[in-house]
């Protein structure tokens, strides 16, 4: 998807993604991961989700990264925090305590920018983006986390039947991205009340990555 897509949905108020609740499928089988007291973890294409104030919650550090200014701005907002805002590279830090969002498009963030992470949260990322796009997003995921385990949400659907986004991504193409590097444990799936967008019969899904 172009950028100008996301800043147009967060501009329109047209995010239908967002959760008003804290995933439970990421209180349910966050701990599995087995992270540190006071682990870093990295939420790509985080938007402003209520996950991130969760795991703050629990005593981790959180990093982002999100395109929109907009999103980050609303999620400063719901955490109750002023952040401190500086520019490094082509991206702009949005600095909180214990929290570090990078604004801008996620491959322009490196593994120096990033910092270490005890692991990554992908709350949906993967399935945001097109197929074109993600053995790209993937593999640079992977090295600028260097190689963190990692918790992957998405669906899987009839995708003739309704288009993406969040896009169907089957267990099969997630195990071409991720089985040469990880070992990948299906945790769960469930059927999504209602469909995806009331329309099609969908599952939502996630998966524990370890090295």
């Amino acid at each position: 998807m172009e950028a100008s897509f996301w800043h147009n949905r967060w501009q329109m108020n047209q995010t239908g993604w967002h959760e008003r609740d804290v995933n439970p499928l990421l209180t349910a089988h966050f701990p599995s991961l087995n992270v540190p007291p006071g682990g870093r973890i990295f939420v790509p294409l985080c938007g402003k989700s209520l996950d991130l104030g969760w795991l703050l919650s629990r005593g981790y550090a959180v990093a982002g990264a999100e395109l929109s200014e907009l999103a980050v701005t609303q999620l400063f907002t719901g955490l109750g925090m002023k952040p401190r805002i500086s520019d490094i590279g082509k991206l702009r830090l949005f600095h909180g305590e214990k929290i570090d969002i990078f604004m801008g498009d996620i491959f322009d963030l490196s593994r120096e920018i990033l910092g270490p992470v005890d692991a990554v949260y992908d709350r949906a990322a993967l399935v945001a983006l097109p197929e074109s796009v993600r053995p790209q997003y993937t593999a640079h995921l992977k090295a600028i986390t260097g190689m963190a385990q990692q918790l992957v949400t998405g669906y899987e659907y009839d995708q003739t039947v309704v288009a993406g986004p969040p896009f169907s991504v089957p267990s099969d193409e997630l195990r071409r991205h991720y089985s040469v590097d990880y070992t990948l444990k299906l945790l769960a799936r469930l059927e999504v009340p209602g469909g995806l967008k009331g329309k099609c019969p969908a599952t939502e899904h996630i998966w524990r990555l370890t090295k």
